[in-house]
């Protein structure tokens, strides 16, 4: 089986284009995206055919659950599929993902695609479509803002967002780079508040148009860039009303860009690339 490994802002993964789908797939992205006895990444992405759009992407975590969304994925996909079909470097691609259905465009330079910005979809807040589990006095809450959630002798105050898949965003006073994601990470993932997990995002804000963020990732722990966890940071910064519409967020695998209108849909633009082809013994 042929494939190719991607990388978006180093967050990384292995892309296939199957001949049949009816593979095991939650059992090969573990094999696949072990980093020592299998090809390393941050998801298993294929490529496969679709009758309502150019193509769909399923995604698969390294713990063989799948994603209803992955916006760095989405972005390398993108980018895969434009290299292969020239033709449609010059016009909106649409991606049907698990979330819905998504518009790209890319940006090529010299024949290849560089860039990609893709739409995320509209951010979610209410409780039960994140979801987020509260108790029964505070079931009225419309939106899930600075809540203080118990974790480890700490009280982290996240906000919530679904970008398509769930997340919650802890701005901190403290340097990310000091704050333990590695331990906190799993546990506010595994959090009884979150019935279908959470993927956790940690910042500081820089200025009205910068943060640094750093991400622990449901399925996949913590990875150097997350596309969703990027526009859900940017979602929540707009709500907490630190941020402005355009954002650069600075994560330990490069930079990302964010903008949204405060209604509609979230842009989410970076940079692809292709790391390097194989082929998997079937």
């Amino acid at each position: 089986m042929k494939f190719v490994k991607m990388q978006g802002a180093g967050n990384d993964f292995v892309v296939v284009e199957p001949a049949k789908t009816d593979r095991d797939w939650p059992k090969l992205a573990v094999a696949i995206c072990d980093r020592r006895h299998g090809v390393g990444g941050d998801g298993l992405l294929l490529v496969v055919p679709s009758q309502t759009a150019d193509f769909r992407m399923r995604m698969f975590n390294p713990d063989g659950s799948e994603s209803e969304a992955c916006g760095n994925g989405l972005r390398c996909v993108v980018k895969y599929v434009a290299d292969r079909r020239p033709e449609l470097a010059g016009r909106e691609i649409s991606v049907e993902t698990q979330a819905g259905q998504r518009k790209a465009w890319v940006s090529v330079h010299e024949g290849v695609v560089r860039s990609v910005e893709v739409t995320m979809g509209a951010p979610r807040f209410a409780p039960a479509d994140i979801p987020v589990r509260l108790p029964a006095h505070e079931v009225d809450i419309k939106m899930v803002i600075d809540y203080p959630l118990q974790v480890a002798g700490r009280e982290l105050k996240v906000t919530c967002v679904s970008m398509g898949n769930p997340h919650a965003v802890c701005f901190l006073d403290m340097p990310v780079d000091d704050f333990p994601l590695s331990v906190i990470g799993p546990q506010v993932e595994k959090h009884a508040m979150f019935p279908k997990r959470t993927n956790f995002e940690i910042v500081n804000v820089v200025d009205k148009g910068r943060l640094k963020v750093k991400v622990w990732e449901r399925g996949a722990g913590e990875t150097l860039a997350c596309g969703t966890g990027a526009c859900a940071v940017a979602v929540a910064g707009q709500l907490k009303k630190l941020v402005g519409r355009k954002v650069e967020l600075a994560l330990p695998g490069g930079r990302l860009g964010v903008v949204w209108d405060g209604v509609g849909e979230v842009r989410l633009s970076g940079p692809a690339a292709q790391v390097f082809a194989g082929e998997w013994p079937v």
